[in-house]
């Protein structure tokens, strides 16, 4: 039990000793700020282990997956799409597949058409996927944060008239939240909701919507109190996105893809019957939504396995002494160090303990991780790496799109300062 009390003594006893072992002063005024308030850490051991249940989950899973995945997709000899729109129909229709064989949302309860799968199980379906290189859930934004929020916040109506649509792809959801000048905080959004009779009207701009331009409803956060301050008075809205006043445009990224959008509402009247929740209630309902888009990332874990496979290929090129060989083995570590993260989260998970502001550091440390990793990737592979296509390139570009991607990875998804923040306030205790 490292640190056995409120106080943070124990702790302050070793950054004393490590300090002077440094030659360093021994901390004053800052060390007792820094561990008030540090909670302590159960002596509770981690599972390393998955039950019986969760090993059968895997195998029905990982056969259907051999039996179902696109022959030849996730490789770089896999024909490119030739749009967008040809990318977005196949990943639709395969999510109809994953769903008729209650792949999708298995997390669910089985009466809204899940496996009611546990912790375990949800994590294992994120591995085996991104294992298995199938593609990926094109409705993620409703089968993870959409679904979970309306089946606790949301009316019996709502539940029963969205969730089944959810999960089949028949509708296709899109999260607006973040704005122009509300990214990181979004207490500061300005989007307007005003009541009009029986419905709002809302008038306001969304930023980095992804999938917008093919998304039949989107989870809407708007001010409906426009005198209350940050969090309050802000209400949490389903919105039809065919709606008259809705424009997409969408915003072509460094990779070349535009799944990103801007979107513009211009007086969209929404029914109030697609209020979720309580009027002025929509920030604590976001934290429903928002806690379900961190915690564990057993699908980065993954991704970041291959990534490495690709990077241990390339170092059989470097002569034995290349510097560069350490970095790989470096990186190499600090994905064992990611699973282990990611383990402990899912054992708090399976005890049913509440995560905390763990899910920040997994957030952080494995979106850095990436970043170091991609940043070796295009230093071995030289004037090469940049190339995206052609005969010349390596692994057909698909090397250097992920580099561009993951230079966003310490921004999605909350951005790595605020994330430090959070650790900061929550688990170091210091001022704000």
């Amino acid at each position: 039990m490292p640190f056995a009390d409120q106080s943070g003594k124990p702790l302050r006893e070793f950054l004393d000793r490590a300090l002077r072992r440094r030659g360093g002063p021994v901390p004053g005024r800052w060390l007792p700020i820094a561990v008030r308030g540090l909670r302590p850490i159960q002596s509770q051991r981690m599972d390393l282990e998955f039950s019986p249940a969760a090993e059968a989950f895997r195998a029905e899973l990982r056969g259907w997956l051999a039996e179902h995945v696109p022959a030849g997709y996730g490789a770089d000899a896999f024909e490119e799409f030739a749009t967008l729109e040809e990318e977005f129909t196949f990943l639709r229709n395969w999510q109809a597949q994953l769903a008729e064989a209650r792949w999708v949302g298995a997390h669910w309860p089985s009466e809204y058409g899940g496996r009611g799968a546990g912790p375990e199980e949800h994590y294992l379906l994120q591995e085996e996927m991104a294992a298995a290189r199938a593609p990926e859930v094109i409705n993620r934004i409703g089968v993870n944060l959409v679904g979970p929020s309306l089946m606790t916040h949301g009316t019996e109506e709502q539940r029963r008239r969205f969730l089944s649509r959810i999960l089949s792809a028949e509708d296709i959801w899109c999260q607006l939240f973040s704005e122009p000048g509300a990214g990181s905080d979004l207490t500061s959004l300005r989007t307007r909701a005003i009541p009009d009779g029986d419905h709002f009207v809302v008038s306001g701009q969304k930023v980095w919507t992804s999938w917008a331009q093919y998304s039949d409803f989107g989870i809407l956060l708007a001010r409906t109190d426009p005198d209350a301050k940050r969090a309050r008075g802000i209400s949490y809205m389903i919105l039809d996105m065919h709606s008259p006043g809705v424009e997409v445009r969408p915003l072509r990224q460094l990779t070349g893809s535009s799944e990103f959008n801007e979107v513009f509402l211009n007086d969209v009247r929404v029914p109030k019957e697609n209020l979720v929740g309580a009027l002025h209630d929509g920030w604590s309902i976001a934290q429903t939504t928002l806690a379900h888009e961190r915690g564990t990332s057993p699908r980065q874990l993954v991704i970041h396995r291959m990534l490495l496979d690709d990077l241990i290929r390339l170092a059989r090129t470097l002569p034995p002494d290349d510097p560069r060989r350490g970095r790989i083995a470096q990186a190499a570590i600090e994905v064992e160090i990611a699973k282990w993260h990611n383990w402990r989260t899912l054992t708090r998970r399976i005890r049913g303990e509440p995560l905390g502001p763990e899910s920040s550091f997994i957030k952080l440390y494995w979106s850095e991780m990436s970043q170091r990793m991609h940043d070796v990737v295009m230093d071995v592979l030289g004037p090469a790496g940049i190339l995206d296509g052609g005969p010349h390139s390596v692994a057909r570009g698909r090397l250097v799109r992920s580099y561009l991607y993951y230079r966003a990875a310490s921004i999605f998804a909350g951005t790595n300062e605020v994330q430090r923040n959070i650790i900061a306030g929550r688990v170091l205790g210091l001022p704000r």
